[in-house]
């Protein structure tokens, strides 16, 4: 577990630092990035966490209802966050001198949930014998949301040593989800259908994220080639660690 806490941490806390060392108007290298981690967690979903999650509650609508929970709160937290944790960055300037209170916070419940799951050890075993799986796909999605969100932090606050507090806020908050579901509500978790239900909402939470991060590779139904590889590598890898 201590593993999965040090990536998760690393992963946001170093995409970040990037920012000291490449210009955020070029992104160009996200965009595969982007694609790649889209088809993991697309694929992750619907390969492990749905199968589990109605495993775990069988003949019963209740997981369904919790996947569309999850789908449409991610589109509420969204209109908070702006589209930052699918590496959308904002350049334009206004709000200068003002922390984005509302963008982080929307951010840290995303983060929160999505560490949430990582509960080795479940009902069926199955997301623990995978756990690591999807510490990968939440490490591989956070690198460019927290490079964007560093990126949009360095233009309201002008200052890398004031936006890298806020940055380990965001970096924090998925090691804080792993935490409290394995160590504060294990027991209340794996009881009465409960990790169903919160697998049912993060499997939610991933199919917007993936499908939009997807759906922006491909404007006007063009794929470039680096996109594409980069989805079928996703798919392939999320399939062959299975």
């Amino acid at each position: 577990m201590w593993i999965a806490l040090f990536v998760l941490f690393a992963a946001v806390l170093g995409a970040g630092w990037l920012t000291r060392f490449v210009p955020t108007a070029h992104t160009t290298w996200m965009k595969p990035l982007l694609a790649f981690s889209g088809a993991y967690l697309f694929t992750l979903t619907i390969t492990h966490l749905l199968p589990e999650a109605l495993q775990m509650i069988p003949d019963s609508p209740r997981v369904g209802y919790f996947v569309l929970a999850g789908f449409f709160g991610q589109l509420v937290l969204e209109v908070f966050s702006q589209g930052v944790e699918h590496g959308h960055m904002h350049h334009h300037t206004s709000h200068v001198g003002r922390v984005p209170f509302l963008l982080l916070g929307a951010l840290v419940v995303h983060s929160f949930l999505e560490g949430s799951i990582m509960v080795p050890g479940s009902a069926t075993g199955e997301v623990g014998q995978n756990y690591y799986l999807i510490m990968a796909g939440v490490a591989l999605h956070h690198i460019p949301a927290a490079f964007a969100l560093m990126a949009t932090l360095l233009l309201r606050l002008g200052s890398f040593r004031r936006a890298l507090p806020f940055l380990v806020l965001f970096a924090l908050a998925s090691p804080a989800g792993v935490l409290v579901s394995n160590y504060v509500v294990l027991d209340e978790l794996l009881t009465g259908g409960w990790y169903a239900a919160l697998l049912g909402l993060v499997a939610g939470n991933f199919l917007h994220v993936s499908t939009t991060i997807l759906f922006e590779t491909s404007p006007e139904h063009r794929l470039p080639w680096p996109k594409l590889v980069a989805t079928i590598a996703g798919t392939a890898l999320a399939l062959l660690v299975a």
